[in-house]
């Protein structure tokens, strides 16, 4: 399996929705249950920092970011989405794609990357916390997902490299 991790491009975003509703159908990996429209995802996440896993011309997985907050004094911090096609799973590729966006995400002077993972998601947990995220804390209860409330692990990586003066 021959996979590149390139920059996202206008023409990814079928397969990069078709990748989000395997996400949805999995029940660990969104609170939301609906597909989104690209106008919808397009402007929830920042339009830096998109990176899709590619096999030959089939995207495979992608990641972004999404900003943590519009205040100023938060402009370094973000979020992390990142999904990987189901038949592409526990392939290295998600630690291929969390790799280029933290490296990625540095240069463009973000100094703390989040992720909010469901508990029951072992594999997000496990691939974030390989890349040097460490738990930060536990929302209890903070949302329902088909009606049966869902706790979220909090994870933060900070740079070693940007924000430290």
């Amino acid at each position: 399996m021959n996979v590149v991790i390139t920059n996202m491009k206008d023409s990814d975003r079928d397969q990069v929705l078709d990748i989000y509703m395997e996400g949805i159908s999995t029940g660990n990996a969104t609170f939301q249950t609906e597909p989104m429209t690209w106008e919808e995802w397009n402007g929830k996440y920042a339009n830096e920092c998109r990176f899709v896993a590619r096999e030959e011309d089939r995207v495979v997985g992608w990641i972004a970011i999404l900003p943590y907050s519009t205040r100023f004094v938060y402009a370094g911090v973000a979020e992390v989405s990142i999904y990987i096609s189901l038949a592409h799973t526990g392939l290295g590729i998600g630690a291929r794609l969390l790799s280029k966006l933290i490296e990625e995400s540095e240069k463009k002077g973000y100094w703390t990357l989040q992720a909010g993972i469901y508990p029951e998601n072992e594999a997000s947990m496990s691939l974030h916390k390989k890349a040097g995220f460490r738990e930060v804390g536990k929302r209890e209860r903070i949302g329902k997902l088909n009606g049966i409330w869902r706790d979220v692990i909090l994870l933060e990586r900070r740079s070693k490299i940007v924000g430290l003066t």
